[in-house]
């Protein structure tokens, strides 16, 4: 693997992975192409591997926007976000922010918006807690 690139890259490495994947029902690992960022493939690995638990995080927050509805992109970025909400690695306004970027950048200002206030709700609920 690669050395790391930076955290923004390997999230966005990330979110390609896991778009492919989700969209093709393949193995996460056989996507890889060429040597990729260690951050990337442990990132998206660890999203896959309990993205059911995720997607029901994302449905409970949103009734009017549950997981299976989202597009796939908006869907991968709001569980990129949400793991790293629950892991903790990165304060919760980098969580929400970087998600919002990805949105921004690869979907639009409305997905962008959608995924603030989910993950804003998520993290609300998580501070009640």
């Amino acid at each position: 693997m690669t050395p790391p690139a930076g955290r923004r890259a390997g999230r966005r490495q990330a979110l390609f992975l896991l778009y492919q994947w989700d969209l093709t029902g393949q193995p996460l690992a056989s996507l890889y192409e060429g040597e990729p960022d260690e951050f990337a493939v442990t990132l998206a690995e660890a999203v896959a591997a309990h993205a059911e638990d995720l997607d029901r995080r994302i449905s409970a927050a949103s009734e009017a926007w549950p997981a299976d509805r989202l597009g796939t992109l908006e869907r991968n970025v709001l569980r990129i976000g949400v793991h790293e909400l629950e892991e903790g690695s990165v304060p919760r306004e980098v969580a929400i922010s970087e998600a919002v970027r990805l949105a921004k950048r690869y979907a639009s200002e409305d997905a962008a918006r959608l995924v603030n206030g989910i993950l804003g709700a998520i993290a609300r609920e998580e501070e009640a807690a």
